[in-house]
């Protein structure tokens, strides 16, 4: 199989080639303004040498993901993945030498910056017996290698930075030929500009970014007006991968498509004017109520079982029916406790009231239905209040609700509540409480408090977040094998 792949023709018809094997020792610098034709370009390359080596796009826009179907690349979704996971991935994808598109378009680019420079570091510090050649296409350079500090945190700006420049500079002999593609050369950093050595320049109409491609084409400035004239998909190519002389190329066809591509002009909707106004005051549609799974009114509330306040009961000494009242049997207590239990969990604020407080309220609640000895010291109520805030179901009987009790046994009281909802929430497969949610449950206001107990049930080996690149989060309890759902 030849290393060459035919870009377009140039002015007289003939084909332009692009010799790959030269071109993952010199990489590809691509400018162009928006629309000129820079994506078409990328994608030409992408399909054309599909078959010849190992590709992997940094893919800020999502543009690139139709290469999946038509040439089998796996598409990641950055947002989608974790920080460790991310970096577990791209260490895989050069053990396997797997074609794959990073499509980060559902990030923020501060994120979009992370997610790329810790995939980028990872596959650069792959071990040498996985030095495999591959071409990383990254679209819209300027926004992972900027010429200057922008509205980002500084830290994403130099890990990004760090990590492009390593692929253009250093990549070669990893195997990664850095392929990049710039709106303005002026925006993006030079010393990763510096290091390719084959140009494609598109159409681009500012002074100072003419004369800049001007020189790396190695024409001189009058001649760089002849930039501004180029057409949609028309490029000038210089290097030892295409051209030894400034060659001009009309990119040929491609098979796929971009997402946001636009065939044409579509036609206007015909709603009359007044029609249309209608519809731009409409009262908006309601969204339909989801239920609010850690609200006193989403359901009826789930009550303590039969069993489990039996044993606490049992423990203690019977209530005589001088106590009790003459017809009140062990059921009768129970089922007075549990609706006492049920009472409280319902009252708006409870959690906040000290746990002193709350039993001696549920010792007189309960004497005003009649129940002198509940059965339950203040231990044991505390653990029974937390089962009924956080709305556990102890009446599933596939042992989830037991075992997750019984991890309940080594955290700290004052967790309880919050660790036994997230505990729900995971056994019924549904997302975690925010922190909002578990502030409360811990008796706070302070969503920064509630993520330092977060921490610290992590720390004790309790729990695991996982956070992933668009913030959404999920927390397992590897001990029980149950993990909440992704919010």
């Amino acid at each position: 199989m030849g290393t060459s792949i035919e870009l377009g023709s140039d002015n007289t018809g003939g084909p332009v080639n692009l010799d790959v094997e030269e071109l993952l020792a010199t990489r590809l610098l691509v400018q162009g303004n928006s629309g000129s034709g820079k994506s078409h370009l990328l994608r030409r390359v992408l399909e054309k040498s599909a078959g010849v080596v190992q590709q992997i796009v940094i893919d800020p826009e999502g543009d690139f993901v139709s290469l999946a179907e038509a040439f089998g690349h796996v598409v990641i979704d950055g947002a989608a993945y974790s920080d460790a996971e991310i970096t577990r991935l791209a260490a895989r994808i050069r053990e396997h030498r797997a074609s794959v598109v990073l499509a980060l378009d559902e990030l923020e680019i501060e994120n979009q910056m992370r997610c790329a420079a810790l995939f980028l570091a990872s596959l650069f510090e792959a071990p040498a017996n996985q030095w495999y050649p591959a071409l990383v296409i990254v679209d819209e350079a300027q926004l992972f290698a900027p010429a200057a500090a922008g509205e980002v945190s500084d830290e994403a700006r130099r890990g990004s930075l760090a990590a492009m420049t390593n692929l253009m500079c250093r990549g070669r002999k990893r195997g990664l030929a850095g392929v990049i593609a710039t709106q303005r050369l002026a925006k993006l950093a030079k010393n990763v500009a510096a290091e390719a050595s084959n140009f494609l320049m598109g159409r681009t109409f500012l002074d100072i970014d003419m004369v800049r491609a001007a020189d790396l084409l190695g024409m001189e400035r009058r001649q760089a007006e002849q930039i501004r004239d180029l057409e949609r998909g028309e490029f000038l190519g210089l290097g030892p991968a295409i051209s030894r002389r400034p060659v001009a190329v009309r990119i040929g066809s491609v098979e796929t498509r971009a997402k946001s591509a636009v065939a044409g002009l579509t036609p206007l909707p015909l709603s009359t004017g007044e029609e249309m106004a209608a519809l731009l005051h409409a009262e908006p549609q309601s969204p339909p109520i989801q239920p609010d799974l850690w609200s006193a009114a989403a359901e009826p509330p789930p009550r303590a079982t039969e069993s489990k306040l039996q044993e606490h009961i049992a423990a203690q000494s019977q209530p005589s029916k001088e106590d009790c009242g003459s017809s009140m049997s062990r059921e009768d207590v129970s089922q007075v406790v549990r609706t006492v239990l049920h009472e409280m969990s319902q009252e708006e604020g409870c959690t906040f009231h000290q746990s002193a407080a709350l039993f001696q309220d549920f010792s007189v609640r309960c004497r005003m239905q009649g129940v002198k000895t509940h059965g339950l010291d203040a231990a044991e109520f505390r653990k029974e209040f937390a089962i009924a805030v956080a709305g556990l179901d102890l009446d599933a009987d596939d042992g989830q609700v037991e075992r997750l009790l019984e991890l309940a046994d080594t955290v700290p009281e004052e967790l309880l509540t919050p660790f036994l909802a997230i505990g729900k929430a995971a056994i019924a497969g549904e997302a975690c409480p925010d922190d909002e949610v578990l502030a409360i449950l811990y008796g706070t206001r302070s969503v920064g408090r509630a993520r330092r107990m977060l921490d610290y049930l992590e720390r004790c080996n309790v729990v695991v977040v996982r956070t992933d690149f668009s913030g959404r989060r999920s927390v397992a309890i590897p001990q029980l094998s149950l993990a909440t759902t992704v919010a």
